[in-house]
Formats: structure tokens, C-alpha cells, sequence
């Protein structure tokens, strides 16, 4: 079992930073598949960031968005720059112990989530 817990979210400007972070408990995040998706209101859950043996990224934040662990602190995290209004949803982090490349982008197939946590860009 892997609890995570997501924080860092608020209101910003577009242009502004952001930093999200995932705590995870109940097991050491070293060599664990782990990703952030997020969820705009009324839309599906969406991709965004993925980090197993290398790092995966959706188009739409694609070098404004990066993924990093610190194993050390057990952490996930996702630094935001360049935030648009269209990034305003909520959060999630997410773990799979088992996840093949090639299920990466697809939400249903990670195992343990986050709570998320509440990112609103205005223009």
C-alpha cells in the first residue's frame, strides 16, 4: 500500500511558478513508477508528467513542466513554470508498482492516488 498526499496548489497569475509536491508513505518511492495527472471541471482525467526509468510529459507542458523525485524525503514533485489559465484543474499524484511504458498516459492503469490538490491560473 502507498498513500500519497499531494500540497503546493493555489491561486497565481498567469506567467507565475508554481511547486507541487507528493508525500508518499507506506512504502519507499526508489525505482516506483510515479506520475501527476490533473482534472479540470467537467473533463476527464488528463496526463501530465510520468517518471519511471526516464521522464514522460504531455505536449501541453512539455518544457514548462518538470517531474522529480527526491528518494531521500519520499517525495514526488512538480515544478509548474509558465502557468497558463488553461492549467487551472486539480492535481493528482499517482503510483504503480507494475506499470508498463506503454500504459504511462492511461489513469486507469495506475494503482494508488492522491487527494490532488487545487491549481487556478488567471489571465
Amino acid at each position: 500500500q502507498v498513500q500519497l498526499v499531494e500540497s503546493g496548489g493555489g491561486l497565481v497569475q498567469a506567467g507565475d511558478s508554481l511547486r507541487l509536491s507528493c508525500a508518499a508513505s507506506g512504502r519507499t518511492i526508489n525505482n516506483l513508477p510515479m506520475a501527476w495527472f490533473r482534472q479540470a471541471p467537467g473533463k476527464e482525467r488528463e496526463f501530465v508528467a510520468a517518471t519511471r526509468r526516464n521522464t514522460f510529459y504531455a505536449d501541453s507542458v512539455k518544457g514548462r513542466f518538470t517531474i522529480s523525485r527526491d528518494n531521500a524525503k519520499n517525495t514526488l514533485y512538480l515544478q509548474m513554470n509558465s502557468l497558463k489559465p488553461e492549467d487551472t484543474a486539480v492535481y493528482h499524484c499517482a503510483a504503480a508498482p507494475g506499470i508498463i511504458l506503454s500504459s504511462l498516459r492511461d489513469p486507469r492503469q495506475w494503482n494508488y492516488w492522491g487527494h490532488g490538490t487545487q491549481v487556478n491560473v488567471s489571465s
